[in-house]
C-alpha cells in the first residue's frame, strides 16, 4: 500500500508525480520532497517558495520542515530567506544528529555551504501584489494578515515507511523574523510509521497552542481512524480556542495511518489532494459540519470555475 494527502488544491501537480514515485517503488522522504519542490518552485502560488509574499519590509522569509517517521529524525529552517527550495535543506538537515533546526542567516549559510540553489525568490508580482496590498492596508486601515496557506504533505510508502513535509512563506504582512506552526513538530507536521501523520496549514500564532498534529497521531494511536481523530481534535480545539478567546483562526488538518486510510477536518472551506494505490490523484473541498463532522466533496469543474472567477491564495 502506498499514499500521499497533501493541503490544498495547487499541490495537485506535486501529488500527481509523487504518486507515480510511490507506484515506483520510490522512497516516501523523496517523493514527499519531489511534490513539495514542485509547489515551491511554482511562482503563481502565493503562500509558498517562489512567488511567496514578503514580509512588511518586502522580504520573502520561508519556513520548512521534514520530518522521517521510521526513526523520528526532523529538520527544520525557519525565516531563511533567498534559498530556492527550504523543503530540501529542512529535508537534509534531519539527518543532522545536532544543529537539525536552523533560522534565518544560519539556515541560509547552512544552505549556501551545502550547496543548495540561492536566488531572489521575490518575483515581480508578488513584489506588485505587496504594493498594492500595503496601500489598501494603510488607506482603509485593514487586517494585512492574509495569504498564508501552507503546503503540507503527509505519505505512505510501499514498504510502509512514513515522511511529512511542510513549505510556506508564511502569513502575508507578517513582522521580520516571524515563525508559524509549519516548521514546529506536533504542531505543523508529526508522523510515526507504525501510526501515521498528520500536517497543518492555517493561522500558525493559533494552530502551534494545540499542537493538533500531534494531537491527531496520538488519537490514531488509540484506535481513532484518521477520520475519526481529524474531527476529534480539530472541532474540540476550534470549540475551546473560541470559548477562551471569543475567535479562533482559520486551521485545517489532513492525516494518513499507516494503511493509507486519510481523514481531514477544518474549521473554514479547504482544499485537499489525495491519492493511494487505489485512488488516483484527487482533488476535495472540506468544509466544517454542524455536528462536528467534515463534509468533503469531491471538487467538480463547476466548483473550479467558480474559483476562477474568484480567485483565492492556493
Amino acid at each position: 500500500m502506498w499514499g500521499i494527502i497533501a493541503t490544498w488544491r495547487m499541490a495537485f501537480d506535486g501529488v500527481s508525480a509523487a504518486s507515480q514515485l510511490l507506484k515506483e517503488g520510490v522512497a516516501v522522504g523523496d517523493a514527499i520532497e519531489s511534490a513539495v519542490r514542485l509547489v515551491e518552485d511554482n511562482p503563481l502560488y502565493k503562500s509558498v517558495g517562489y512567488g511567496g509574499l514578503p514580509n512588511i519590509q518586502g522580504t520573502v522569509q520561508l519556513d520548512a520542515a521534514y520530518m522521517d517517521g521510521d526513526t523520528y529524525q526532523i529538520g527544520g529552517v525557519a525565516g531563511m530567506s533567498d534559498v530556492k527550495n527550504p523543503i530540501s535543506v529542512a529535508k537534509q538537515l534531519s539527518k543532522e544528529r545536532f544543529n537539525s533546526f536552523l533560522v534565518g542567516d544560519g539556515a541560509r549559510e547552512y544552505a549556501i555551504l551545502h550547496g543548495f540553489d540561492v536566488q531572489n525568490m521575490l518575483t515581480d508580482r508578488a513584489k506588485d501584489e505587496w504594493e498594492r496590498r500595503l496601500a489598501e492596508v494603510q488607506k482603509n486601515q485593514l487586517n494585512p494578515y492574509d495569504g498564508h496557506d501552507t503546503v503540507s504533505m503527509v505519505g505512505l510508502d510501499v514498504s510502509g515507511s512514513m515522511a511529512t513535509g511542510t513549505s510556506s512563506s508564511g502569513l502575508f504582512m507578517k513582522q521580520p523574523g516571524r515563525v508559524g506552526d509549519s516548521p514546529l513538530s506536533g504542531s505543523g507536521f508529526y508522523v510515526d510509521s507504525e501510526i501515521g501523520g498528520a500536517a497543518a496549514t492555517g493561522l500558525g500564532e493559533d494552530l502551534m497552542k494545540g499542537c493538533l498534529s500531534y494531537e491527531i497521531v496520538r488519537l490514531m494511536k488509540e484506535g481513532r481512524t484518521p477520520q475519526e481523530a481529524c474531527n476529534q481534535a480539530v472541532y474540540d480545539f476550534d470549540s475551546r480556542l473560541t470559548k477562551r478567546n471569543k475567535k479562533a483562526g482559520a486551521f485545517s488538518l489532513i492525516a494518513m495511518d499507516c494503511q493509507g486510510a486519510w481523514g481531514v477536518a477544518t474549521n473554514v472551506e479547504f482544499t485537499f489532494v489525495v491519492a493511494t494505490q487505489q485512488q488516483k490523484p484527487t482533488m476535495y473541498v472540506a468544509t466544517p459540519a454542524q455536528n462536528q463532522q467534515t463534509t468533503i466533496e469531491k471538487i467538480t469543474e463547476e466548483w473550479l470555475e467558480q474559483q476562477r472567477k474568484n480567485p483565492t491564495v492556493d
